[in-house]
């Protein structure tokens, strides 16, 4: 249960009394939001019973707790739909019956109904209204402390660029899926898995689809590949530890023992002590 009201996330709170126009549902400092009518059964909802909402404000600024989930919440990014449009700003459909507004300010590029965008929910601190925006650069953060290499993350295709897909993972760091290491198709908006396979000076992160799967001409051609981007020798053998392979091949070491022995077999590689080169 919720010490207190959260705008914009999730609420675990108690019902705590009902009225005509709904239920009041109460955090653990004693502060109350209705539910209203549309989302409760009276048959099977009781007093002192605790229920799932999301809270945001409605027309007129209060807040107002529902059952249902937005597309992204408080701090998340989504991909949304203009619905409409005024002369101070655009509204999104983010699955609540309040469109999401998106202020002029907050906007790049020009907003037209039924385009689509990329955005970030935030909040104003001041009226505790919650918003989306377009600009979501300064959101995103070059301090990975605490990530490590083949750590599982959440992504969300952002942009399509010459070199692949741009992301952001974990709805907090820039990332990029490179198109050599993408099979299966992206569109910007998909929500994807993935591992982070190296974590770039600059703070961003080069990224692999979980779902990923090269079967083995693809990775002896991946083998290849990178061994002619490193002057055709790499020091990666039998006995180098898995994490610096997935650095650089992107694959277990398990799938590289096995391309490598392939490759050995059919004279297109040479094993050396701590090396392999290309023949």
């Amino acid at each position: 249960m919720n010490k207190t009201l959260q705008i914009g996330k999730p609420n675990i709170l108690e019902v705590s009394r009902f009225t005509d126009n709904g239920a009041y549902l109460r955090a653990k400092d004693e502060s109350e939001v209705l539910l209203p009518n549309a989302y409760i059964d009276r048959d099977t909802m009781g007093v002192g019973e605790l229920v799932d909402v999301f809270l945001y404000t409605d027309s007129e600024d209060r807040i107002v707790a529902t059952t249902q989930k937005p597309k992204a919440m408080l701090g998340e990014f989504g991909y949304f739909r203009v619905v409409s449009y005024k002369q101070y700003g655009a509204f999104v459909d983010w699955d609540l019956p309040k469109d999401l507004f998106v202020p002029l300010k907050e906007q790049k590029d020009y907003f037209h109904i039924d385009d689509w965008f990329i955005l970030r929910i935030c909040i104003d601190e001041q009226t505790g209204r919650l918003y989306g925006t377009q600009k979501i650069g300064k959101w995103l953060s070059n301090n990975t402390n605490g990530l490590f290499l083949c750590q599982e993350v959440n992504m969300l295709v952002i942009a399509k660029t010459p070199l692949g897909f741009k992301v952001v993972v974990n709805n907090l760091f820039e990332g990029m899926l490179f198109d050599n290491e993408v099979f299966e198709l992206l569109q910007v908006g998909d929500s994807k898995y993935g591992v982070i396979k190296n974590i770039r000076d600059d703070g961003k992160l080069d990224c692999l689809l979980k779902s990923s799967k090269m079967d083995d001409d693809e990775m002896s051609q991946k083998v290849v590949d990178v061994l002619k981007q490193n002057n055709s020798e790499i020091e990666c053998t039998y006995k180098s530890d898995s994490d610096k392979i997935y650095q650089i091949f992107g694959m277990s070491k398990k799938n590289f023992k096995k391309t490598l022995t392939k490759l050995i077999e059919n004279k297109i590689i040479t094993l050396h002590e701590n090396k392999i080169t290309l023949i």
